[in-house]
């Protein structure tokens, strides 16, 4: 299987979900389904089809959790040399050429994207166009509205 690129916060932000799930939410899972056994006939008791239900979905995060990390390449850009090259995890000012508005992306794996924290995955558009180029350059983005033009402003290894 393919390795997922992703950043040491994103690894984390996982390994604290995982651990919830398993710490928290199996074990109350697992109480609320034996409450609900107390309470007599399993075919018409919702709060136990509930119950279950939920632990289906407890149970198949945490597979898919595991899965992520198992195949994770975890990448800290804070251990690499910086420099002018855009790269995976780093943090990038990039200025519209047409606006003069600049904006600031990191970019990430895609668990950890996030638009409105200015987190974009490594495959989004904007992320591939910017993605081995260096300061000065511009790049040309498409979006459904047409082709956007950015020039680089800043890289940083944050």
């Amino acid at each position: 299987m393919n390795k997922i690129p992703m950043t040491v916060e994103g690894a984390n932000s996982l390994r604290e979900e995982l651990d919830h799930l398993k710490k928290v939410e199996r074990p109350r899972i697992v109480e609320a389904i034996a409450e609900a056994r107390e309470h007599g006939d399993l075919k018409e008791n919702a709060e136990y089809h509930a119950a279950r239900e939920q632990q289906g979905f407890a149970e198949g995060r945490i597979q898919e959790i595991e899965g992520k990390l198992g195949n994770a390449q975890i990448i800290d850009v804070s251990q690499i040399p910086e420099g002018d090259k855009v790269i995976f995890g780093c943090t990038v000012d990039i200025l519209n050429i047409d606006t003069d508005e600049t904006v600031t992306y990191k970019i990430v794996g895609d668990d950890e994207s996030d638009v409105k924290a200015n987190k974009i995955s490594y495959q989004s558009p904007i992320a591939r166009a910017l993605i081995g180029k260096e300061i000065g350059d511009v790049v040309v983005v498409r979006t459904p509205s047409g082709e956007i033009e950015y020039e680089i402003d800043n890289v940083a290894h944050l």
